[in-house]
């Protein structure tokens, strides 16, 4: 069955196992349709994606701001209130499956910024054992740390956290 562009690969009721069925379609976008979705389903739902996070879209019933902010919280891309609608259906898809792009690559920056931040941090540590164990400026110390990493062909922040805990050992 086509459902906006999008063959409807298979349709299940909400207290069958979700994660064979999921394993078994690979499904591009998940529809969740429940009167009132509730945190253990959602959360059933999050545990039968397992890993590999999909984009998904509720339709409720239930237009409470605290159904909207349990689906929400539960990353689905669309919360859509008052039924499933085949008109509707295209458009919601397009949205949920933007969405879920958008937030993807959000996570990702987010991710990056996050182990750009542990590295500076261990670089800093570095720089600053160096520059007590050998008496150097902390010019010297970053250059130190620059050249070992580029002699090692490895990041940076690798060869900073190889001091740390170089020095933890000696110390």
């Amino acid at each position: 069955m086509q459902l906006g562009g999008h063959e409807l690969t298979d349709v299940l009721p909400l207290d069958s196992a979700l994660s064979p069925a999921l394993q078994r379609g690979k499904p591009d976008v998940l529809l969740l349709e429940a009167r009132s979705p509730s945190l253990d389903l959602l959360d059933r739902l999050l545990d039968a994606m397992g890993s590999t996070a999909m984009p998904f879209a509720v339709f409720a019933g239930d237009a409470s701001s605290q159904a909207i902010e349990n689906g929400v919280r539960a990353g689905a891309a669309a919360y859509v209130v008052d039924g499933l609608e085949a008109a509707r259906v295209p458009a919601i898809l397009q949205v949920a499956l933007a969405r879920f792009d958008f937030i993807s690559g959000l996570r990702s920056e987010l991710g990056l910024a996050q182990q750009k931040l542990a590295e500076r941090k261990f670089v800093e540590r570095a720089k600053g054992l160096l520059m007590k164990a050998r008496n150097l400026s902390e010019d010297e110390a970053y250059h130190t740390l620059r050249r070992m990493a580029m002699e090692r062909n490895r990041r940076m922040g690798d060869v900073a956290k190889s001091v740390i805990e170089m020095a933890e050992l000696l110390n």
